[in-house]
């Protein structure tokens, strides 16, 4: 009996060191334990809060109703939760209002957003080239100039720490430098090479400027003079890296940069001398955790140093985590797991942020495996706020706001939305801010001075495969009719669908991989050229992907093709309704794949497979093909019990495969 009391007390006591710590990016719960003896020290404020750890149980509690602790004592034991001082007001200098309020255009997808430090200019770049300046007013921004700046991709884009210099490598092998306060081009810098990567390395108010380009095809860093005044590069790091850098980022207080590169390793070194490792980090690479990225076999897509220069954050494919490291021990601080299984885990758990439909995770779990497409992945970035203890960036349930120290969700930028966020900047400025501040000033109750000393913080993001950025601020009376401005005529909305157009355009046949089995499908380009490429366009971008039969009628049709599931949604490749294409095709057989609509010229992504023969359907519905094999399938969905014309069980397109 002894001994079992004493076995009882040595598990308790190991119990109480013990205490979970949840992350907001996974599901999964690590164990901290502490050590006995830094678990028993208690200070004298401890017993002034009531929060002291309960003394040791005698015997008799221990061995009470066979329990190791009664419940009230084991509660007490438990730490209190971290607490961010002044949290509130860090978060009030954030936009308040979680829909955006206002989105502009390019004529191609964006690529990426840029916010200028100090001198309050947004800077975006879309893939055909074009960057546009953006000078940020007392509410909103207002489009100051245009650039052609490449012929073909921008691969890269850098600002200076001090605002001032902004500089775009494209595919074409040519770097742009241009002065952000005057928004003019100062320099071209024509390569030998295409360029990967780019970042400033150089602290505010440097005599020279020095901008570090990476090779796409081959492991050297050149370091150019970065006011343009020469085409050669005034250093080449050769040694650091054996394989192409990915992403290079610079701390200013430590005057360091870090890069990565293809192998999953990261870097340390000093823009000036023998561009080796500060003297003032730490000391032996084995000692950090930068081999972390090595050993999960991933690889960090981007590069963020927090604005203090204490931490930096990453983001890697394929694992999708997010990591936050402490920049002068190179120790992992926060790990976040957006990897698609931890999603698809927590959606079916119910213990996502935000429990979805199961057609709309769908459709957004599509768009986020084409993220897979290393076109994306570059793309994708994490920022901090200006306190640096928050970190945003963007996921399948929109732009997450994590409070690192807490490891709470704060805020969710666009989780209603139908964009999926990748590229973000913050501006959390005054942009009235007088320079001088007098006494008599301040103790003003002037109302043009408290509005002129008012932050009007906006967030900036682009979406994936979109030709538009979105602007989240403050304002919350905010019209869905007004907010997408129309202040670009697009390309055919973008030079990407045109090459893809090709392609669509070619398809003759398809197969519906439904959860009742396959579907084949003749497809009739020549008559519905229009229809055709729209519902191959669709079908490879995985958009009908999880939709379900919403409607079915025995002895008529089977409709499907909806993402909301329930008729009323879904839209065509051009994000606009087409017009009809009436040939010599008939519903004069059963098996006929037309079009859904609600009057004439109202196509969109909705569509149908008759059952029987339709005459009075025809010339009212555009007809683009025919099922073929699989006919049993379309059968045994025309027989599935319903309830107001729609299935009892859900019954899915789990994808479509175009040939």
């Amino acid at each position: 009996m002894g001994f079992a009391k004493d076995l009882s007390v040595s598990i308790s006591r190991d119990l109480r060191h013990c205490e979970p710590r949840y992350f907001p990016g996974n599901i999964k719960m690590e164990t901290e334990i502490q050590s006995p003896d830094n678990a028993h020290k208690r200070s004298r404020a401890d017993f002034e809060d009531g929060n002291a750890i309960p003394a040791m149980p005698n015997s008799d509690s221990v061995q009470n109703d066979g329990r190791l602790w009664s419940g009230t004592a084991f509660n007490r034991t438990k730490k209190k939760r971290r607490k961010l001082p002044y949290e509130k007001l860090y978060i009030s200098a954030l936009p308040t209002s979680p829909r955006y309020s206002k989105s502009l255009m390019h004529k191609d997808q964006l690529s990426f957003v840029t916010v200028t430090p100090f001198t309050d200019f947004l800077i975006t770049s879309s893939v055909d080239g074009v960057v546009k300046f953006w000078k940020k007013v007392a509410v909103g921004i207002e489009s100051v100039k245009e650039f052609r700046a490449h012929v073909g991709e921008i691969k890269s884009v850098s600002v200076s720490q001090d605002g001032r210099s902004f500089a775009t490598a494209g595919a074409d092998k040519t770097i742009k430098i241009f002065d952000v306060i005057t928004f003019d081009l100062l320099a071209i810098l024509q390569l030998d090479f295409t360029p990967r990567s780019i970042c400033w390395v150089h602290r505010r108010g440097a005599s020279l400027p020095l901008l570090a380009v990476s090779n796409e095809a081959d492991h050297i860093i050149n370091i150019y003079d970065g006011r343009g005044e020469s085409q050669t590069s005034i250093h080449r790091i050769t040694s650091l890296h054996k394989s192409s850098v990915r992403t290079i980022a610079y701390n200013n207080g430590y005057d360091c940069a870090i890069s990565a590169d293809d192998n999953g390793m990261i870097e340390y070194w000093s823009p000036g001398g023998n561009y080796e490792k500060p003297d003032n980090l730490f000391k032996y690479k084995s000692s950090t955790d930068l081999f972390e990225f090595k050993k999960a076999k991933s690889l960090p897509t981007s590069i963020t140093i927090s604005p203090s220069g204490t931490q930096f954050a990453t983001f890697s494919f394929p694992d999708r985590k997010v990591r936050v490291f402490d920049f002068a021990t190179g120790k992992l601080y926060r790990t976040y797991d957006e990897s698609l299984s931890t999603v698809t885990d927590m959606q079916q758990a119910g213990t996502a942020l935000q429990k979805l439909e199961d057609v709309e995770f769908g459709r957004r779990l599509a768009v986020e495996r084409e993220l897979e497409n290393p076109a994306f992945q570059n793309k994708i970035n994490i920022i901090f706020d200006e306190s640096g203890n928050f970190i945003i960036y963007g996921s399948l349930l929109g732009s997450k706001v994590i409070n690192t120290l807490t490891n709470r969700v704060v805020k969710v930028y666009g989780k209603d939305e139908s964009f999926r966020p990748l590229n973000l900047a913050i501006y959390q400025g005054q942009p009235q801010k007088k320079g001088v501040v007098t006494v008599s000033m301040a103790a003003s109750a002037n109302p043009l001075l408290q509005e002129a000393e008012e932050r009007d913080p906006m967030l900036v993001s682009t979406g994936s495969g979109k030709v538009r950025f979105y602007i989240f601020t403050n304002e919350t009376d905010i019209s869905k009719s007004s907010r997408d401005v129309q202040n670009e005529k697009p390309r055919n909305l973008n030079s990407r669908q045109q090459v893809e157009a090709k392609p669509a355009e070619s398809g003759t046949a398809a197969i519906l991989h439904t959860t009742y089995g396959d579907i084949h499908i003749r497809l009739f380009p020549e008559a519905a050229p229009k229809a055709v490429e729209n519902f191959v366009t669709h079908s490879k971008n995985g958009y009908y992907n999880n939709t379900i039969f919403h409607r079915v009628i025995r002895k008529f049709m089977i409709q499907c093709g909806d993402p909301l599931g329930d008729g009323t949604g879904g839209e065509s490749i051009w994000g606009t309704e087409f017009a009809d294409e009436f040939s010599a095709l008939k519903h004069d057989k059963a098996y006929t794949v037309s079009m859904a609509n609600a009057g004439p010229n109202t196509n969109g992504s909705q569509f149908f497979i008759t059952t029987e023969r339709t005459p009075w359907l025809d010339r009212k519905h555009t007809i683009f093909g025919r099922a073929v094999q699989g006919l049993d399938v379309v059968h045994r969905i025309e027989n599935a019990r319903v309830y107001k014309e729609k299935p009892e069980e859900d019954i899915k397109i789990v994808s479509i495969d175009v040939a």
